[in-house]
Formats: C-alpha cells, structure tokens, sequence
C-alpha cells in the first residue's frame, strides 16, 4: 500500500526527528526537575521574596502558551538582544522554562505532602533546615512526585512538536519537509500521529506500572 511504502522512504527522516523529539524531552525534563526544586522550595518559603519570585515566575509561565514563549525568546528576545539562537538551544530553554513551572508545583506539592513530623524530628535530632530538607524531606517527596513527574515528562514530549514553529527538526518538523517533497499530508501526518501514539502509550503504561508499585510500597 501507499502509505507503508512512503513510511519505509520516510524512516530515516523520521527516526532521526524522533531522537531529537526524544533528546529535547529528556534534557528538558532534567533541567526542569533541577529548576523545580528550586522554585518549589522558594515557593513554601517563609522569605516573602523567595516566595515572591517563584509565585511570579509560576504565574507567568503557566498564564502563557508554549508556542508564544518559544516565539517570544526565538524572535522577540533575539531580535532584542540581537542574537542568533541555535534552534534546538531555544527549544531547550522554552521547554526547561515552561515544565519547570510545573515540577514546582509538584514539588511543592509533594512536599507539603510529607507530614509536618518528619521536618520536626530531623530538627530535634540537630539537623539544620536545609540538611533536613535534602536527607529527610526530599526523598520522601520524590517517591511520592514520580508518577506526576513521568506524567510531566509524556507531556514535554508532546509540548516538543509545538517547536516547529521556531524550525526544531524534531519528528513533526521532519514530517512537513517530507510533506512539502511529496504533498501527501494525510498520509504523512497519519504515520507521525501513529509514532507519537506507539511511544506515549508505552511511557503511559511504564508510567502506571511505577504508579502501581510505588502505591504497593506506600502500603507497606
């Protein structure tokens, strides 16, 4: 049939926007755990400017488009600064920028999650707040925040097809040059739309395993 012999020519072309697809995610989410916990702490606080900056930061993120923030810096900021971004750089930024407004909400979340006892009894056993945080807290909070973090992650995934507008080789961009080879979109799209379901799925499904034996472990 037509469509499987233009997904055989197209595979190459397509895997290697696929590994980029994969790359931009996973650096992204990395960056944006990292960034997370820093906004998550700031945003439980008792600094009010602390609190302040991850509130505003938060806000104005989560307030935006992905599409306009990656105009914004790609364009706007670079027209401004009068820098040429390396496209993959700016998808990197935006994609870091935007789910790490979100990781710090699951951070804090997963945080406050953690029973007000545990910090207090670190305290009294002469930790201090910040070696409290890190050894007794945190690993409590992340094994609680790992299925909204993978969840976090599937959505960065998809998030990445939004860089084509800044011209990111990623899987989408690579179908619309071959569709602007052989002007057959429906069949084209159709095979993307096919590969992002297979790889989604599967992250969903490791995603709910996960989810299931950390509740498992939680139990006991």
């Amino acid at each position: 049939m037509e469509i499987f012999q233009l997904f055989k020519e197209s595979l190459p072309s397509l895997l290697s926007g696929l590994s980029v697809t994969i790359e931009l995610a996973v650096i992204s989410l990395i960056l944006a755990v990292i960034l997370g916990i820093v906004l998550g702490i700031f945003s439980i606080s008792t600094s009010k400017i602390l609190k302040g900056i991850a509130t505003t930061y938060i806000y104005i993120i989560r307030g935006t488009p992905l599409m306009i923030q990656a105009l914004f810096l790609y364009f706007g900021l670079g027209q401004a600064l009068n820098i040429q971004f390396d496209p993959i750089l700016a998808g990197i930024i935006t994609l870091t920028a935007n789910a790490s407004a979100y990781m710090a909400e699951i951070f804090r979340g997963g945080i406050q999650a953690v029973d007000k006892g545990q910090m207090e009894a670190a305290r009294c056993l002469g930790l201090g707040y910040s070696k409290a945080m890190v050894k007794v807290i945190l690993p409590q909070a992340v094994k609680i925040m790992i299925p909204s973090m993978l969840n976090q992650f599937i959505v960065t995934l998809k998030d990445t097809s939004i860089l084509t507008v800044i011209s990111v080789r990623e899987l989408t961009e690579s179908g619309k040059i071959i569709i602007a080879r052989n002007y057959m979109a429906l069949q084209m799209y159709a095979i993307v739309a096919g590969m992002y379901f297979i790889l989604i799925t599967a992250l969903t499904l490791v995603s709910s395993y996960i989810e299931r034996r950390s509740s498992r472990g939680n139990k006991r």
